[in-house]
């Protein structure tokens, strides 16, 4: 079965905690140049996921230098570049499913930034679409959330509770499994 590695977002934007706010995880950017690396000696295909944000105030956004990636993945050759602007890399340019479909790809490792937003969105959908789907979760990273939620108030979460919730729910729902960097270079 071939595979692919999905690096999602690994932007230079996501370094401006001013913006995001606190984070978990500093090993994310090392862990994902590690798999970029595996991946690359072992010659199967990575696809580099880029999110361009439709709003001019984000660091993500095309005209900020954040959009750039991070020096690791910006120096991949990709088999595929996606740009994104919603949470799924399966609603990207060029098409995402239709070019694992073309590659005969089944099986997808998925790393990168925000571990419960677009890495979990993309599992989610790559899941429910019938691909074997591993989250790689110390090669993801993301940050502390709060929002006021209708019928139960204030809610927050850590960075590091996000992550542990994003992979609790990608395994026990069916969606992914999760493994660790050196679980993965092992396998």
């Amino acid at each position: 079965m071939t595979r692919a590695l999905i690096v999602i977002d690994m932007q230079r934007g996501f370094d401006d905690l001013e913006f995001w706010g606190a984070t978990a995880n500093p090993d994310c950017e090392a862990n994902v140049a590690a798999l970029v690396q595996a991946w690359t000696t072992a010659g199967e295909p990575i696809v580099v996921v880029r999110h361009d944000s439709a709003s001019p105030a984000s660091p993500l956004h095309p005209d900020q230098p954040g959009n750039a990636l991070v020096r690791a993945v910006a120096a991949v050759d990709p088999a595929l570049f996606v740009t994104k602007n919603v949470n799924s890399a399966f609603y990207g340019d060029p098409d995402l499913g239709a070019w694992l479909s073309a590659q005969g790809i089944r099986e997808l490792v998925i790393c990168g930034i925000q571990t419960n937003m677009c890495v979990e969105t993309t599992a989610r959908m790559a899941g429910n679409l019938g691909y074997d789907v591993t989250v790689v979760l110390d090669a993801t990273r993301t940050f502390d959330l709060e929002a006021d939620v209708a019928g139960l108030g204030i809610v927050t979460q850590t960075a590091s509770e996000l992550m542990a919730t994003t992979a609790l729910v990608l395994q026990a729902g069916g969606f992914a499994k999760i493994d660790s960097t050196a679980g993965m270079l092992a396998g």
